[in-house]
């Protein structure tokens, strides 16, 4: 088959990125054809389809390319002549790409399959925060004004303008139309599409992948510590993490950065480590050889990477009771879950995560057999061949 991948950008930036990467890898294992499309960013990694790249956005471009610019089209069109995809696969491609590039690919009868990463279709600011830091599902009934309102994104009237009409323009009703099947990495964002009035027949839940191969490990001997891995944001509950550890005497290890370090510094007693970004080969040590990893988040997580990661490595995960966290932990046997932003229920979950005797070699185990990419392929298969 020939398939074309889409997303916003083309290198390891986020769960979104790292996913089509890997899918696109995996396809070409099975002997697929397969051509990307992403906006021409600096960092993207090197491909011969580059030349079909749209420019990368400047600020004026904010104002034409949510709506579906001309330079989008017709490098769109020139890839759909030049490569003749039976699938076009999108990912995150709101705003720098924009939904046009489905209804090209409809147009012409290509089988369109759209893997959500986040609740953009729900939301114009894509992760259902108010203020960046309350659950909001105002826009779910499909009236998007609530975005202007509150000045939903960055805080700005005219950033939150655009992503009201860009909402506008790509409602449930045209998108549903040129999508064949969304994919749902989580039924938790299934449930909320469905919420949204999207038709459950077009919804196929599906859990996302890694590559197990990077996860092998020789021993599951751990440390003397548990951790947190991921960007220091108000969602990610960071915060609600430290006040819970202060009052722990159990060492602590915060694996990565973002806008509250300094705040979290202050704040964080001498039991809680920051070790910044690391890149693969130190992560694997850090989370494989902790106790367990704590993932505290404050708001819709659809299908987290870190969870998947840390269980292939053999770490059991607790996990806030939010979004699609749950789905991904079993009870006793590959972490604990409790209730989000609830400090004191922290606290005791993390003694009792520190306490419990679980099997790491039989976390790991399972958990490659669940999250393995030839899985993975036989389902994805079924669907573009629906």
């Amino acid at each position: 088959m020939n398939i074309l991948l889409a997303n916003k950008f083309y290198y390891r930036r986020g769960g979104d990125c790292i996913y089509m990467l890997n899918l696109e890898q995996l396809l070409k294992k099975h002997g697929h054809e397969v051509a990307v499309f992403a906006m021409d960013y600096p960092e993207n990694q090197k491909t011969p389809w580059k030349k079909y790249f749209p420019a990368n956005m400047n600020k004026l471009m904010a104002f034409t390319r949510p709506f579906g610019s001309k330079e989008v089209k017709n490098k769109f069109n020139k890839l759909l002549n030049d490569f003749k995809p039976d699938v076009v696969h999108l990912n995150n491609i709101h705003t720098q790409l924009s939904p046009i590039i489905a209804e090209l690919a409809h147009k012409r009868g290509i089988k369109v399959i759209w893997t959500l990463h986040d609740y953009k279709l729900l939301c114009p600011r894509y992760d259902c925060l108010r203020d960046g830091k309350n659950i909001c599902e105002k826009c779910f009934n499909g009236d998007k004004t609530f975005c202007k309102t509150y000045k939903c994104i960055k805080g700005s009237t005219l950033a939150s303008l655009i992503g009201y009409q860009e909402a506008k323009k790509w409602d449930m009703k045209r998108l549903e139309t040129c999508t064949d099947i969304f994919i749902c990495p989580s039924k938790f964002i299934a449930q909320k599409m469905i919420q949204g009035g999207f038709n459950q027949k077009k919804l196929v839940p599906l859990c996302n992948f890694i590559d197990i191969t990077k996860c092998q490990r020789q021993y599951f001997g751990k440390g003397d510590y548990y951790c947190f891995i991921g960007r220091l944001s108000h969602e990610k509950g960071v915060k609600t993490l430290i006040d819970a550890a202060n009052k722990l005497p159990h060492k602590l290890k915060i694996i990565g950065g973002g806008p509250l370090l300094e705040e979290l510094k202050d704040i964080a007693n001498s039991n809680i480590e920051f070790v910044g970004f690391k890149q693969w080969n130190e992560i694997k040590e850090l989370v494989g050889e902790a106790r367990f990893s704590v993932i505290p988040s404050e708001w819709y997580e659809n299908n987290p990477l870190s969870v998947i990661e840390a269980q292939c490595l053999g770490t059991p995960v607790l996990g806030a009771n939010i979004g699609g966290i749950p789905e991904l932990i079993e009870n006793e046997i590959t972490g604990m879950i409790f209730e989000s932003k609830n400090t004191a229920d922290l606290v005791q979950k993390i003694e009792a995560m520190w306490k419990h005797n679980f099997n790491y070699a039989l976390i790991a185990q399972q958990s490659q057999m669940k999250y393995n990419a030839e899985n993975y392929y036989n389902k994805i298969l079924e669907i573009y061949k629906k």
